[in-house]
């Protein structure tokens, strides 16, 4: 009797510590010290070349906004902004492209530098380029950005692509939105691949296991961020198991169709 309790709790001690092995590949870790850092820090999305942006100038005297929203050769898309009025009674707000150099060549007030700015960085801006040209004395200018997104590949439950509806956002808020990693996904090596420049791509490695990746320049992410949830080792193993098992069925099966097509004709030769 005494020989099977202890059998029974030896099993039971493996179990637990297996268990907690396996909990400690799935759990992330959050550095706290870091977590107050990374709070703290910046991490607004800042503009980029060929980023869409909706500007849209408003005043209290909406016919002196009014040139500075006039229809341009860009796309536009319905809205009601302050100060832009139409025939029809429809209102478009412009959607402007950010040239490759950096800059928004814009109505009276010609090129603005936009690179590197967040909305308000650049809204304060063409504001005070406004007020300071004595076109508006009372300028508020309003800029969205038009169609930002990412994208999240690999081990999570939703792959896709998402829309940033804010100035923030880290990337476990995108894994969120993705529905998480799954237990297949490797938490020890996340990649978040970035666009340096136009041809560049600079790819981040996160760990989640260790509390690391809440310092990374990818933890806030930017407009066009991909990031990739690589597989662990066990999803390997098992897609290597899963093939495995498939080609030996095919073959166990094809010997059993073979073996009983030569047992019938046997069979039918003894028979004659």
């Amino acid at each position: 009797m005494r020989k099977t309790v202890k059998i029974l709790s030896m099993i039971l001690l493996a179990a637990m510590l297996v268990g907690c092995n396996a909990s400690k590949r799935i759990i992330y870790d959050f550095n706290k010290e870091e977590s107050v850092k990374a709070m703290l820090a910046d991490g607004q999305i800042r503009i980029k070349p060929l980023d869409r942006l909706t500007v849209v100038v408003s005043s209290q005297n909406p016919e002196l906004a009014a040139p500075f929203n006039a229809p341009t050769s860009y796309n536009s898309l319905s809205h009601n902004p302050v100060g832009v009025s139409s025939s029809n009674g429809l209102q478009s707000l412009q959607v402007r492209t950010v040239a490759e150099d950096g800059t928004m060549e814009f109505p009276l007030i010609g090129k603005v530098d936009c690179k590197g700015k967040t909305r308000k960085e650049l809204s304060d801006e063409i504001a005070k380029k406004i007020i300071e040209g004595g076109y508006i004395s009372d300028a508020i200018v309003n800029i969205q950005f038009a169609d930002m997104k990412f994208f999240v590949l690999g081990e999570v439950a939703r792959p896709g692509q998402f829309d940033i509806t804010r100035d923030k956002i880290t990337v476990l808020e995108a894994l969120a939105m993705a529905g998480d990693m799954t237990i297949f996904g490797n938490r020890a090596n996340v990649a978040v691949i970035r666009r340096n420049g136009d041809k560049e791509y600079e790819v981040f490695e996160l760990n989640f296991l260790e509390g690391d990746q809440m310092t990374s320049p990818a933890f806030y992410l930017q407009q066009g961020d991909v990031i990739y949830v690589q597989p662990n080792k066990y999803k390997a193993a098992t897609s290597e198991i899963n093939q495995n098992r498939t080609f030996w069925l095919s073959i166990v099966s094809t010997l059993i169709t073979a073996t009983s097509l030569v047992l019938t004709i046997v069979n039918f030769a003894q028979r004659q």
